[in-house]
């Protein structure tokens, strides 16, 4: 097929074709891990999706004219090109594809299929359509939350609509705004899982190492909940948390959470949000032989990828499935910066769990739903009673974050651990105790929130021993390699005897416009403004010591999904192409 893979034809040059967490399940599958069967659409439909619709270069002109420092022109343009996609008719050939996978894999007919569960297979085959962006699950960049998934989806005419309202998800508020503050193409496309549905009566989310300390490194953290998993992710309750010891598989700490609500698959097929009985709100979800072995799985998958792991499960009538494993993308070194000052003294107003340490002082704003993110200014503490991934602009703009609900695993925890802000989850009552306007300090390292503006002190650090101060001397100048100014510092310039290389590629296209179209539309005093705005922040850092910069070599094919990128020649070898000299002769 030319639009659908499945797991076995995947191999190590996937990842641009079916995404990041196709990828991932791929791989998993073929290493033996319980995964549940699957196929997926892949980029290419995508892209041809867009194609036979015109809508690559209407798309991305519209992120053009986004002011990304203003919530709501974010919120605007996500409704419009939304809305293009989901009124936008499925190519003929993309849909009959997606059809004949997916009859598929009802009948059982695709590859490592669970043989205890064939008995359920039939024609409206209950399924999961979930997001697998190319920029999504990889390295540095997870992504959590930014696309949609959708539950217990049956027949294959809804698939495929399902499939679509995936490829809209690319353009969220929160998926648009991550893509911009990475630097990540808008264009890169996106591939779609579609998993068999495990009709869950547990499930969670398991840590390879302490997501609130990472240099805890010999835990693996779980935290489940009754029903689907969407409950734990979305923060609604506050989930069991059990801690296991990475190489005994000893249980090492138990809290047992309040979970309040369940979300079901009812008769009728739908996915449901409902109360849990009185008797199940606070008894332990997992037992202890699940949380053992659910443990073990992530051990086992940790050693596989060879890095800490964010890993979701489910389990349907005793048996775990793995329904996702992405990498851990915040470690150790990014958190020791937040954790330097320890609380004083001060009134205590709220506790919860410290799910993203440090400390922040500032002013409370209470935010109720989305329509109210406006109210976020740089600095604000923004109080809710949970995060959704579409609260990311306001996050990255808050000192810290405080939720009623939630768990280690959240929304709210992931998202402030990657941003290093700091963060303090399943409070309760955050929302009542504290009020709009109101001056507090977020000691997230206790998990603790004072009245006021409270003291702080810096850790001891421990003694360290001298062998001498005097400074080094070599033959060979030491320099150092920039791409971001940002990141000149003055300790760094103070040892060192300037910059080597000065790469420009990353301040020219981080305003979205090809370089080369500042040019085609006389914007040359745009472009003086952004060179020297960049290279003046480094030299004047490291002045009078030298700053080497290197000149852009715009390839045809670099900075295609930029703004006028779609003027640049098609090549068949680009790196033999009209560059360097090439291109400065014509040009």
């Amino acid at each position: 097929m030319q639009y659908v893979n499945f797991p076995e034809e995947v191999n190590e040059e996937s990842l641009n074709k079916i995404g990041g967490k196709a990828f991932n399940l791929a791989k998993m599958i073929k290493a033996g891990f319980p995964v549940p069967e699957c196929f997926f659409v892949n980029t290419y439909a995508y892209h041809r999706f867009l194609e036979v619709n015109d809508l690559k270069e209407k798309i991305l002109e519209r992120i053009s004219k986004i002011n990304f420092s203003d919530v709501n022109s974010i919120i605007e343009a996500s409704k419009e090109i939304r809305s293009w996609i989901i009124q936008a008719s499925m190519p003929e050939d993309v849909k009959n594809e997606i059809i004949e996978a997916y009859r598929k894999l009802a009948k059982g007919e695709i590859a490592n299929i669970d043989v205890g569960m064939v008995s359920t297979y039939r024609e409206d085959l209950f399924v999961a359509v979930r997001s697998s962006a190319v920029t999504e699950d990889i390295g540095k960049a997870s992504a959590a939350g930014q696309q949609e998934t959708f539950l217990n989806i049956r027949g294959a005419l809804n698939v495929v609509e399902c499939v679509k309202k995936c490829w809209a998800s690319l353009f969220t508020p929160r998926a648009i705004y991550y893509r911009y503050q990475k630097n990540l193409p808008h264009d890169a496309g996106m591939g779609v899982v579609v998993q068999k549905m495990v009709n869950s009566e547990k499930s969670g989310v398991m840590f390879t190492i302490n997501p609130s300390k990472p240099d805890e490194t010999n835990v693996i953290v779980i935290e489940a909940v009754w029903g689907l998993g969407e409950t734990i992710v979305q923060g609604e309750v506050t989930p069991d948390l059990y801690i296991v010891d990475k190489q005994t598989g000893e249980i090492l700490k138990k809290e047992i959470g309040k979970k309040v609500w369940e979300r079901i698959r009812d008769v009728t097929g739908r996915t449901v949000k409902r109360n849990v009985p009185s008797e199940r709100q606070e008894a332990q979800v997992l037992t202890d032989e699940e949380i053992i072995a659910v443990a073990a799985y992530g051990k086992k998958i940790e050693e596989y990828y060879g890095r800490p792991q964010d890993i979701e499960f489910a389990i349907e009538r005793g048996k775990i499935y793995i329904v996702q494993a992405r990498p851990v993308t915040f470690l150790a070194e990014d958190v020791k910066k937040l954790e330097r000052k320890s609380k004083t003294q001060g009134k205590i107003l709220v506790r919860g769990l410290g799910a993203s340490p440090g400390i922040a002082t500032g002013k409370v704003k209470i935010i109720h739903d989305i329509s109210e993110l406006g109210k976020i200014e740089k600095g604000d503490i923004l109080v809710t009673e949970m995060t959704s991934p579409d609260y990311v602009p306001a996050m990255e703009k808050s000192a810290a974050i405080i939720t009623d609900h939630g768990g280690m695993t959240c929304h709210a925890a992931i998202v402030s651990r990657e941003l290093g802000i700091p963060c303090i989850v399943g409070t309760g009552n955050a929302t009542k105790v504290l009020k709009d306007g109101m001056i507090v300090t977020v000691d997230a390292t206790h998990g603790i929130v004072y009245e006021g503006e409270v003291e702080t002190v810096e850790k001891e650090e421990k003694e360290k021993v001298v062998v001498s101060e005097s400074e080094i001397i070599t033959a060979t100048k030491v320099k150092v390699n920039l791409a971001f100014p940002e990141t000149a510092k003055l300790e760094i310039a103070e040892k060192t005897d300037g910059v080597g290389l000065l790469r420009l590629e990353h301040m020219l296209t981080k305003h979205g416009m090809h370089p080369m179209e500042y040019i085609r539309q006389g914007k040359h005093e745009e472009l003086i403004r952004i060179l020297e705005e960049g290279i003046g922040k480094v030299a004047e850092v490291f002045y009078p010591k030298p700053v080497w910069v290197r000149s852009l070599d715009a390839r045809t094919d670099e900075f295609r999904h930029m703004q006028g990128g779609e003027k640049e020649p098609e090549e068949d070898n680009p790196m033999l192409g009209w560059h360097g000299i090439r291109r400065s002769i014509v040009e």
